[in-house]
């Protein structure tokens, strides 16, 4: 089997950064890649505090915390990935950027190295498509926060070889999460079944049928939800749920999956939920 000993991450945003600190933490050799400086000096912040206030709650020794960062390096370039055995690309939910993305790698990492997409809805196959390796393209689906969530969903395209998924598998286990196996379909498990949810809940403000508030509490006292629907979408940021809408409207055609237009007057007018200041509910920025 092809063993993983380094990974490369692209994209130091929420996801990306977070992939980055739990593959350093668990003993991987760890590049994290933005081509905004802005954005990688951020994401390397990020991990920092974040490794601090694990410190903090006794989850992780200062040792462990400084062998985590030095196996951490950050660069503005994907040319740094040419020794990467598995590189993880967490860039914008588009599907014209991650091909953009995958396109690259394809061509400055070696044959030998998995592309592993961390895509929320987009198609495993269709991003494939565009490098020269399909059966070494794979999906990561991690869940945010991703040092605290166990799961990886794990994405097989149509041509993912065996040898790809198994190598995944083990690495995924070797971060401490539990690897759950799904096939290539529009959103996946998770939000296949999370977004219409989301989607129904903002129908019912829409309609009247009840307040934010109301509407979250219902969730969490009759379903035991830690967070309501909204709140949630607020987290995940509103742009981001109505992109993988989208891409569950137009992949499987059914109208079951057509965003609520309160959700698409909301990105449009900026209102993205915590990112912004202000979505269901109002934030008060940092």
């Amino acid at each position: 089997m092809h063993e993983i000993k380094s990974i490369g991450v692209v994209g130091a945003g929420t996801m990306g950064h977070g992939i980055a600190q739990v593959a350093a933490q668990s003993g991987y050799d760890v590049v994290l890649v933005d081509v905004a400086p802005q954005a990688l000096e951020r994401g390397v912040a990020q991990i920092g505090k974040s490794l601090e206030k694990l410190v903090g709650k006794g989850k992780l020794t200062p040792e462990q915390r400084d062998h985590s960062l030095a196996r951490l390096r950050s660069a503005g370039s994907l040319d740094v990935l040419t020794g990467a055995d598995l590189v993880v690309e967490a860039v914008v939910e588009k599907l014209e950027v991650k091909r953009a993305v995958l396109a690259d790698l394809d061509r400055i990492c070696p044959p030998q190295t998995i592309l592993a997409t961390n895509t929320s809805s987009i198609s495993i196959t269709k991003l494939a498509a565009a490098t020269q390796r399909p059966e070494k393209v794979i999906g990561m689906h991690f869940m945010n926060p991703v040092p605290l969530m166990q799961l990886i969903e794990v994405i097989r395209g149509l041509a993912t070889s065996q040898e790809t998924y198994d190598a995944v598998e083990a690495a995924s286990r070797a971060m401490g999460k539990t690897p759950v196996e799904v096939h290539d379909a529009p959103g996946f498990v998770s939000n296949r079944v999370l977004m219409p949810m989301i989607n129904e809940a903002v129908y019912c403000l829409y309609e009247g049928v009840g307040k934010a508030e109301a509407i979250d509490e219902v969730m969490k006292l009759g379903m035991n939800h830690p967070m309501g629907p909204l709140a949630l979408a607020d987290l995940i940021g509103l742009d981001v749920c109505l992109d993988i809408l989208r891409v569950l409207h137009e992949g499987f055609g059914d109208p079951k999956y057509r965003p609520c237009p309160l959700l698409v007057k909301m990105v449009d007018a900026g209102r993205l939920g915590r990112k912004s200041g202000r979505g269901f509910y109002e934030y008060n920025r940092g």
